[in-house]
């Protein structure tokens, strides 16, 4: 990268931290916790006051994205004069930071005005595409034209930019949470009550489903085109994930009745969807030129006919092994600890069988549709190729058709028989580990299974909102123990098979970085993982028997990913990837043993598991994502693996999520110790 690319890349990344500061300050009511501009209380040092502080951090940032802008300006004057594309979005980025700060000060002194805050908001958008166009067309400056692709994205920005602005409206009219309590109906109906607020709101809420299905469509479209672009596939189903994942923060907006953190993931990630898209349109647009025209992918839409049918029970169990059913056993474990501790007893025994009736089939059709699209993998692989499809004993075709039932029986009976929240979270956790990881991740970036950990973590958030139709602190924190959980598991399984792996062509860890690299990370996600397990001990108030549960399993984790370390074969593989099993269940039901039998707290030990906790994964997190970036590809890694910014921007994702949620966790602590 040179060092405009880098210095356009940086400003876009804080330009985002701005908007993610304005909407704290939006969702906990402080834009007038500094009444005059630029000072505050008519000082330089804003008051220890929790609404000054949070309105002046937002100054400091816009400050520091205003003079990042200015040497943005500065540096293409100098060096990007000749490239129209890059020298002008950064000169316009420049005017519109001036006039941004300009609304901003008028939306002080007016008192926080809807139309000067909305047009604040606009400003905003602008901003952030005219950086984003900047950064793209620094790494492809000419060339393009206009296909099926990049007109499709371009329209798709189009709607995104309606829906955001349709929202900005909603919120400066009170025309959300305050108006509606329960989602996705409106006062139980699907057509608005007569007045203009609610009419605003059902406006907002088509236009995002009409978003969503142009982003449903566009996915498709990219992964059908010829050749496979991998930046494109990425930023195509990105942005449908992040369409879901706003969607369902829009949801817990409304029945929350708009709890901060809903508000600011929600602007958030209309704001990630923002860049996603205006990033796609151009990069699709200059990367058209080179392409060959669209092809369907008839390696993927054709399948050869079943070579064995053996009777209606070898057909049933089939489909059953389809689903991957000892996955699905380690999701179900998470389950229930969860309702327990979000129950803060025993939830209604009702109540844990339709969660797990419906997390199974939710997860038995992100599995299904899995094996469908590996399937070539899975011909290749001597461990998986007695699965149901490269054993021909069902067609592909069936193959998906059982997976997208399933997908769509689950969320039906979940919504039916649970609750809403739960429902759309186990949907967003199938898109997710079908875009995001599998078509995404899995065959293009050592990464895969760190990112696509995620969707192995959800049943800890379904499990706590199909209790409380919420997610409260200590479900994230279940989420993070299985997320840093996953990394090491599924590493010590890949060292074992790295020949298979890279015969199939598949970029795991240990066949792109090497095994030295890959113990090296099991053992530093094995000690973020013991640091975020001592977490769940303040944060869910829980009692000695979890403390000492995690902190044995913990250690014992480490013993066996250092003793891997020094001995990396393939038994001391597996006897590490049996052990981790192991942990998962221990902990988790010491977990629920710890609610249920009510076990008694050392209190006062609360801020020093929390001070340990933060600091080991601090310190662990940061030799990670060093390790990250400064890997470099050796030649003749399988599949097309570059480990750019993107690379670190998938390892810093979760660290900064973490880290949030640590200082959150401080605070409630200190507060109660107070």
């Amino acid at each position: 990268m040179t060092r405009f690319q880098k210095l356009a890349s940086a400003t876009t990344l804080m330009a985002v931290l701005l908007v993610m500061v304005g909407a704290l300050v939006r969702a906990s009511g402080s834009g007038l916790g500094c009444p005059d501009w630029p000072r505050c209380h008519g000082n330089w040092i804003p008051p220890m006051e929790k609404t000054a502080i949070i309105e002046y951090t937002h100054r400091l940032t816009a400050s520091i994205v205003g003079f990042l802008v200015l040497a943005m300006a500065v540096v293409s004057w100098l060096k990007q004069r000749t490239t129209p594309s890059v020298f002008w979005p950064s000169l316009l980025a420049l005017i519109t930071v001036i006039v941004q700060a300009g609304v901003g000060r008028q939306v002080v002194l007016n008192e926080l005005h809807a139309d000067t805050v909305v047009l604040h908001f606009f400003l905003s958008l602008a901003l952030v595409a005219l950086l984003a166009t900047a950064t793209v067309n620094s790494f492809h400056p000419r060339g393009g034209r206009w296909d099926k692709v990049s007109r499709h994205a371009a329209i798709s920005t189009g709607v995104a930019f309606l829906v955001l602005m349709v929202g900005a409206s909603v919120v400066q009219q009170r025309a959300g949470a305050e108006i509606f309590s329960d989602w996705p109906l409106m006062n139980g109906s699907l057509l608005p009550p007569e007045g203009s607020r609610p009419l605003l709101h059902w406006t907002h809420r088509l236009v995002a489903g009409l978003l969503g299905v142009t982003l449903a469509h566009l996915a498709l479209r990219i992964t059908r085109r010829q050749p496979r672009d991998r930046t494109l596939l990425m930023l195509g189903h990105g942005a449908f994930t992040l369409w879901l994942v706003q969607v369902l923060l829009g949801g817990f907006n409304v029945l929350s009745g708009s709890a901060p953190w809903t508000v600011v993931g929600h602007v958030l990630t209309g704001e990630l969807l923002w860049i996603a898209l205006v990033s796609l349109s151009i990069l699709s647009y200059r990367r058209a030129e080179a392409t060959a025209p669209e092809a369907g992918r008839a390696a993927w839409a054709t399948g050869g006919k079943s070579s064995a049918s053996t009777g209606l029970s070898s057909r049933i169990k089939a489909y059953f092994m389809l689903t991957k059913p000892r996955i699905i056993e380690l999701l179900l474990i998470t389950t229930v600890p969860a309702m327990i501790v979000a129950a803060r007893g025993w939830p209604s025994p009702w109540l844990v069988l339709a969660t797990l009736v419906g997390g199974s089939m939710a997860a038995g059709s992100a599995n299904c549709i899995n094996c469908y699209l590996d399937r070539d993998i899975d011909e290749k692989m001597q461990r998986t190729s007695i699965r149901p499809l490269p054993s021909h004993q069902v067609t592909p075709s069936n193959a998906l058709r059982f997976g997208i039932i399933l997908g769509a029986v689950s969320f039906g009976f979940m919504a039916w028989t649970i609750n809403m929240p739960a429902a759309l979270l186990s949907l967003s956790a199938i898109l997710f580990y079908v875009f995001i990881y599998t078509i995404g991740l899995k065959r293009y970036t050592p990464s895969n299974i760190v990112i696509g950990g995620a969707a192995g973590a959800a049943p800890a958030l379904i499990g706590w909102a199909a209790v409380t139709r919420d997610v409260g602190r200590p479900a994230w924190v279940l989420f993070a123990i299985i997320f840093y959980w996953t990394p090491p598991h599924f590493w010590a399984l890949a060292l074992r098979y790295s020949d298979e792996y890279k015969a199939a062509g598949v970029p795991m860890l240990p066949v792109v970085r090497g095994v030295p690299e890959t113990t090296r990370q099991i053992v530093l996600y094995s000690v973020v993982l013991f640091a975020v397990s001592l977490l769940m001990y303040p944060v869910a108030e829980l009692g000695v028997l979890y403390l000492a549960a995690a902190s044995v399993m913990g250690l014992a984790f480490i013993f066996y990913a250092f003793r891997l370390r020094s001995k990396p074969d393939g038994k001391t593989a597996m006897s590490l990837f049996h052990f981790s099993i192991s942990y998962l269940v221990l902990v988790f039901v010491a977990l629920a043993a710890d609610v249920l039998l009510n076990v008694p707290a050392i209190e006062s030990i609360y801020p020093v598991a929390l001070a340990a906790a933060a600091t080991i994964f601090i310190v662990f997190s940061a030799a990670i994502l060093v390790g990250v970036a400064g890997y470099k590809r050796p030649a003749g890694a399988p599949g097309r693996v570059r480990v750019l910014a993107v690379e670190v921007l998938w390892t810093m994702i979760p660290l900064v999520m973490m880290t949030a949620l640590f200082l959150l966790s401080w605070g409630s602590v200190a507060l109660a110790s107070h």
